[in-house]
């Protein structure tokens, strides 16, 4: 659940009552409503218009003032003009404080505790503590309490009221947030486009350098393969002749050994006939 969901329709109840009631009744709804427990939005009462009607009445334009106090103002504001306006009771005291603390919540995120003393009109730390304690647990702000620095870290806090006033002031910050809002949206819409067209870029970048690189390889390994295809032709045609080469010196050897042989022969025959003669004449003598 949303910090302070549920404030908005506890003041249903007097909306509904203020319909019917005029005169006294009517500043008597306006004083139960700022003393309700959990009741922190008083513009639809204001606009009420039994209630408005109390504006212009003699006896009753001051709790019309006090409810306006409720709704737009501080603590302070009504002791400034305390003289014109009714008193408090102790539940309206402690409600209008509490509304004042959102107001400076509002405004400053670290409020110092000597701040609130005097805005708040709280005697001692201790009790100013104590109230801001008592709004966190009511549920309209989150807030730390640096009892060290001596102030108060607000975290979360409800709105208050806007008056008739400020509605100018409130549409042209508005107005100045949503010009603001859609000047950042397109400058990051621009960005995202940007980074966008710069992945494209680096991705046709990176497949060229990869298509080039893979060309690259391709022709380095078909050039290694034709220098091996080429050694081997060489290292066959090496081979080839060098086993003609042999068949060569084989046949030499075979024609050289043959001529010995015949030699041989020759020289054996020749001497077979000396032999012959020699024994032919020895015989004739």
């Amino acid at each position: 659940m949303e910090l302070g969901s549920n404030i908005a329709a506890k003041l249903e109840p007097y909306v509904l009552m203020s319909k019917s009631a005029k005169g006294a009744a009517a500043a008597k709804l306006v004083t139960d409503a700022t003393s309700a427990p959990g009741v922190y939005f008083f513009s639809e009462l204001l606009e009420v218009p039994n209630v408005k009607e109390l504006a212009t009445s003699e006896l009753h334009a001051s709790s019309y003032a006090l409810l306006e106090v409720f709704a737009y103002s501080t603590y302070q504001d009504y002791l400034e003009r305390r003289a014109t306006l009714p008193d408090l009771t102790p539940a309206q005291a402690l409600k209008l404080k509490h509304l004042s603390l959102l107001s400076y919540s509002m405004q400053n995120r670290i409020i110092p505790y000597s701040f609130l003393l005097t805005a708040l009109a709280v005697p001692t730390i201790r009790a100013l503590e104590d109230l801001i304690i008592d709004a966190i647990y009511l549920d309209i702000l989150h807030g730390k309490l640096d009892q060290k620095h001596q102030q108060f870290e607000v975290e979360y806090t409800v709105g208050r009221d806007v008056p008739p006033a400020a509605l100018p002031d409130l549409y042209a910050a508005l107005e100045s947030w949503s010009t603001t809002t859609a000047q950042t949206l397109a400058t990051l819409d621009a960005k995202i486009a940007l980074l966008a067209d710069q992945n494209v870029a680096t991705r046709a970048r990176g497949e060229e350098h990869d298509r080039v690189l893979n060309g690259y390889l391709k022709d380095l390994a078909d050039k290694k393969g034709g220098g091996a295809a080429s050694n081997k032709r060489a290292a066959g045609g090496a081979g080839r002749k060098d086993r003609d080469g042999g068949r060569e010196n084989r046949d030499d050897e075979m024609d050289v050994d043959s001529e010995i042989v015949e030699a041989k022969g020759k020289n054996r025959k020749a001497s077979q006939e000396i032999s012959g003669k020699t024994r032919s004449k020895r015989n004739r003598m």
